[in-house]
């Protein structure tokens, strides 16, 4: 991957999406991780870091800026979130700090160096009630603290007015940690039958589709934005039980889904029942081409049997 960026930071960087981009920027010779704190020597241009919690503070300003001098930092990608729904409605200052917060910090730093920063949200900023999918411009109205510090998060990075894109996702799955594919996976194993909400609609992202479009899109460059927001996810439409169905039938797990109301499956955190996203706006800016969500899966569970 060539780039005009000094060396690259990733936040987050034990999350599934980070996990992703550092796979594939490792099989590049572009990787230098982090080790307990940033300001490693020896970086070459346009190498990555990938910096976890125990790494860096996102929300300790001063960090971040040590961070960035001492590391030569060209560009900032925030993959660090606060992602568990509903255990966000019981510590909902835990989600800000990170979902909002930390962007800020981020944002505000990337500005004060001159310097870009993708910044990753969700469709859950949304509240569902649209019967087509959404737009960038639609009115975001998110129902669940989640996706309320989440709105508020990229608001701190409009509002400071720092270079670079948010790119709201969905449905966000890999082989790596807590993801909707691995807990049906793992709950298939154990169940002859699995009830599954029905009357969700959205659309699954691969983590690695995301990561390698993040990565064209560090190319084409977005010093040119100004917390332009992009949408990304898998293309296709589908319920939670659509998903959960495929991802059992492609392993040959011997449990049969049936499909359930929303009220029957019982959580904390109300989620939008519609949240497609539309992707022109972004296939046309960097000329992406998305996979559809079926594609996709298959594909993965079909490298890793």
């Amino acid at each position: 991957m060539k780039s005009d960026y000094k060396n690259i930071l990733v936040t987050g960087g034990r999350g599934q999406l980070a996990s992703e981009l550092e796979r594939i920027v490792k099989s590049q010779g572009l990787y230098a991780q982090s080790s307990g704190i940033c300001g490693e020597k020896g970086l070459r241009e346009s190498d990555f870091i990938f910096a976890g919690k125990s790494d860096l503070d996102i929300c300790d300003a001063k960090a971040v800026g040590t961070c960035i001098e001492k590391n030569d930092i060209g560009l900032i990608i925030n993959c660090a979130a606060y992602t568990a729904v509903d255990k966000a409605e019981e510590e909902p200052e835990a989600a800000r700090r990170i979902n909002a917060t930390g962007p800020g910090v981020l944002a505000r730093q990337t500005a004060r160096y001159g310097i870009p920063l993708i910044h990753i949200s969700t469709d859950y900023v949304f509240d569902g009630k649209n019967c087509r999918p959404y737009t960038e411009e639609d009115p975001a109205h998110p129902v669940s603290v989640y996706g309320k510090t989440k709105l508020a998060g990229e608001k701190a990075v409009i509002r400071s007015g720092c270079k670079g894109v948010i790119i709201r996702t969905a449905w966000l799955y890999s082989l790596h940690g807590k993801n909707f594919m691995n807990t049906i996976t793992r709950i298939a194993k154990e169940k002859k039958t699995l009830g599954v909400v029905a009357d969700q609609t959205g659309t699954p992202t691969n983590a690695a589709d995301l990561a390698k479009a993040i990565l064209k899109i560090t190319e084409a460059g977005v010093s040119g934005y100004a917390g332009e927001i992009f949408h990304y996810s898998g293309e296709g439409i589908c319920s939670w039980y659509d998903f959960a169905r495929k991802i059992i039938r492609l392993q040959n797990l011997p449990c049969e889904p049936y499909p359930i109301r929303t009220g029957e499956y019982p959580a904390a955190a109300p989620r939008p029942f519609y949240s497609v996203l539309d992707k022109d706006k972004i296939k046309k800016a960097f000329s992406l081409e998305i996979p559809h969500w079926e594609d996709s899966l298959e594909n993965l569970l079909k490298e890793n049997k």
